[in-house]
């Protein structure tokens, strides 16, 4: 149910957002295994921000023709790396109290 209404809240998100965020769940899917950094207890932060650097370069190209700042899309970046991990790290966690 949590999941359905996130996928909701998504959808209202703008456009450019959006992008974003398909990015940063693409990049989450590669790293989405058995034993991931992203499930360490504390995950380590240069990863975490080399990981938000990887998916700023790759939107890049996009971004330019729109007016974002390169501050303002480096922390979008990260805070939504951040919630995308946290939010597997949560439903990973529900998954595994049941077994």
């Amino acid at each position: 149910m949590q999941e359905q209404e996130f996928n909701l809240m998504k959808s209202y998100y703008p456009q450019t957002v959006q992008r974003i965020q398909e990015k940063v769940e693409e990049e989450c899917d590669l790293l989405d295994y058995e034993g991931s950094r992203l499930y360490d207890e504390y995950p380590d932060k240069y990863m975490l921000y080399h990981l938000s650097c990887k998916i700023k370069e790759d939107l890049q190209p996009e971004m330019n023709s729109q007016a974002i700042r390169e501050s303002f899309l480096d922390e979008l970046v990260q805070v939504m790396l951040y919630q995308e991990i946290s939010r597997r790290r949560c439903r990973r966690h529900r998954c595994r109290r049941y077994f």
